[in-house]
């Protein structure tokens, strides 16, 4: 069965961007940038692939699916742009939303955790549950792994992790890697 896969970045006091949903405050030394094109290649944006050396069609290592909540999913829409992803299926999770209009872009309406279960249940990579932090908290359940890249400077405040209700869920870490500036990535599975 596939896996869930909360694949974050998020500042050293837990939020995954500012308040207005900037996420331009984390550091990205060219050592990180260039294990992420080389790991998890799928992660980043289409459009953005080529400016950092990397085929626009770079073969997905761990993830072919990708759901994200709608406050994820604004900032391309607000930069021109209906399919981030396109090298992956692309769920946007919204009851508010209405429509998307890209057919490379799926909207669901229904209970997170119901699309979840389907998809698990599907033939592929892993699942990329790409954000946010009221979509992160509502999926906590399904959530197979963490791999969360942490960066090493403190927001004060904006978009936490996971936004949703004290539910103390135990995940025990695997593995963790390092990078020059400090930035930090670990993976942790269910314990």
């Amino acid at each position: 069965m596939r896996k869930l896969v909360y694949f974050v970045g998020m500042s050293l006091d837990g939020y995954i961007a500012g308040p207005d949903g900037d996420i331009g405050f984390y550091p990205l030394p060219e050592d990180f940038v260039g294990w992420l094109g080389q790991q998890y290649p799928e992660t980043l944006p289409t459009h953005v692939r080529t400016h950092l050396g990397l085929a626009a069609d770079a073969p997905n290592r761990k993830f072919d699916t990708l759901v994200m909540g709608r406050g994820t999913y604004e900032p391309a829409l607000s930069a021109g742009l209906t399919s981030p992803y396109s090298h992956m299926r692309q769920y946007v999770v919204s009851s508010t939303l209405g429509r998307i209009d890209d057919p490379t872009v799926q909207l669901d309406e229904r209970d997170p955790v119901t699309l979840v279960r389907q998809l698990k249940q599907e033939a592929g990579l892993d699942i990329w549950l790409a954000g946010g932090g009221k979509l992160a908290a509502a999926l906590l359940g399904e959530i197979d792994e963490l791999v969360i890249k942490s960066y090493p400077v403190v927001a004060g405040t904006g978009i936490p992790g996971f936004a949703g209700a004290f539910r103390p869920t135990l995940f025990a870490p695997t593995t963790r890697k390092e990078f020059s500036n400090g930035n930090q990535v670990t993976w942790f599975t269910r314990a």
